[in-house]
């Protein structure tokens, strides 16, 4: 016992804070999902998400949306991540400067950047346009384009640094060996650079996916009326209706379908081809 006192008086003041201002509201928000307007128990706001189709085609909004948000974030944040692996660290230190840099900006100013840029009147539609290659502004605002653009703008850098990570473990002369051995450079990257940054990819993903499944602001500001996805909804429900208690359902049944999805996706990864990447 006397070696553990110092250990729980150091996480003590931690976690008295994260009892009182993280476990205790979730439980108290948990039990409110659970009553009615009477104030009785009752799981009608939970049912109502089976009855009603418009908050099933809401919770597929969103998950479909996020899924895309994580194609994007892989196809374009893993060259991003090769490219740092190779290079020097002078050049590595750089390039993580970049991604990050515009995180220093808050999101709400990123977002109206987008704005600026994709509509009508932005600088694309103005540009392609003014080429002949378009009769018509494209529509590229205020639709799942819109707030996937968004949230891959917000969420690459997560991606990036999740992939560059795992390359960065990766041995140089295995890729050196398999050269010598005659394979292209496809065989390399598919068998030697892709299953060994299979991790740092699980990893990107999962926090790509788990950050758009609960985003509010950019599919608030980019979506607008016409992208409705849960947290908005949720939001909606508490703050607009005063319906807190389907509010509050509403933001624990996204809670459980984010963790069951992002744990049926990992059990699937590691109990497939690569599973001896996880084991070692």
């Amino acid at each position: 016992m006397n070696k553990k006192l110092p250990v729980i008086l150091l996480t003590a003041p931690s976690m008295i804070v994260l009892l009182g201002v993280f476990i205790l509201p979730m439980l108290m928000m948990l039990l409110l999902s659970f009553q009615n307007d009477a104030q009785a128990f009752s799981l009608e706001n939970y049912l109502l998400f089976v009855k009603d189709p418009f908050y099933a085609e809401i919770m597929w909004r969103t998950i479909r949306v996020s899924l895309w948000t994580v194609l994007c974030t892989l196809v374009l944040g893993f060259p991003v991540a090769m490219y740092m692996a190779q290079a020097s660290g002078k050049m590595r230190g750089i390039v993580t400067m970049l991604i990050l840099a515009p995180h220093l900006i808050s999101v709400v100013i990123r977002n109206f950047g987008w704005v600026v840029v994709l509509g009508d009147k932005g600088w694309i539609n103005e540009l392609l346009l003014k080429i002949g290659w378009i009769q018509e502004p494209l529509r590229l605002l205020y639709n799942e384009l819109g707030v996937v653009i968004g949230l891959t703008d917000a969420f690459i850098a997560y991606m990036v640094l999740a992939i560059a990570t795992s390359l960065y473990a990766i041995d140089p002369s295995l890729s050196k060996a398999a050269s010598i051995l005659g394979a292209s450079r496809t065989r390399i990257f598919l068998t030697v650079t892709l299953p060994l940054s299979l991790p740092g990819i699980i990893a990107g993903t999962t926090l790509v996916f788990s950050l758009s499944m609960s985003a509010f602001v950019t599919p608030a500001l980019m979506g607008g009326t016409s992208v409705k996805v849960m947290p908005v909804i949720a939001y909606e429900q508490i703050m607009s209706t005063l319906n807190w208690p389907l509010g509050a359902a509403l933001a624990f049944l996204l809670l459980g379908s984010t963790i069951l999805l992002v744990t049926l996706y990992s059990r699937l990864i590691e109990t497939k081809r690569y599973k001896e990447v996880f084991a070692s």
